[in-house]
């Protein structure tokens, strides 16, 4: 990566869904195939958008439609390039572009043995 750095930052809701696939995991793919240098989904413990809904963990700690953040880290060039088929994928959900300092980039090595 060089810089400039940004951060796509991305809440959606966990039953969201693209095309029959999880949405989270879609836009995660996507990004993959975008070349994009990496992207991560997490589940929420317990939060609220702009419907004022609280997502949190159900009965018997079955998910109630927890808030999965997805973030994602490239350059600025590449970040851009992806949000038009990303914004498309997300018609209900907060979309964030975020400035970023790269401190350090270290390979992982345990990726490197698979």
């Amino acid at each position: 990566m060089v810089e400039p750095v940004k951060v796509l930052l991305l809440f959606v809701n966990e039953a969201d869904s693209w095309h029959g696939t999880p949405l989270y995991h879609a836009i995660v793919q996507r990004l993959r195939q975008l070349d994009l240098a990496g992207a991560t989904a997490q589940a929420g413990i317990v939060g609220f958008g702009h419907h004022r809904h609280l997502h949190r963990r159900g009965l018997l700690g079955i998910p109630d439609d927890r808030a999965v953040t997805i973030t994602a880290v490239d350059n600025e060039r590449k970040i851009r390039a992806s949000l038009p088929q990303i914004q498309e994928m997300v018609p209900e959900g907060l979309i964030l572009l975020l400035d970023a300092e790269l401190v350090a980039s270290r390979p992982d090595s345990a990726s490197d043995e698979r």
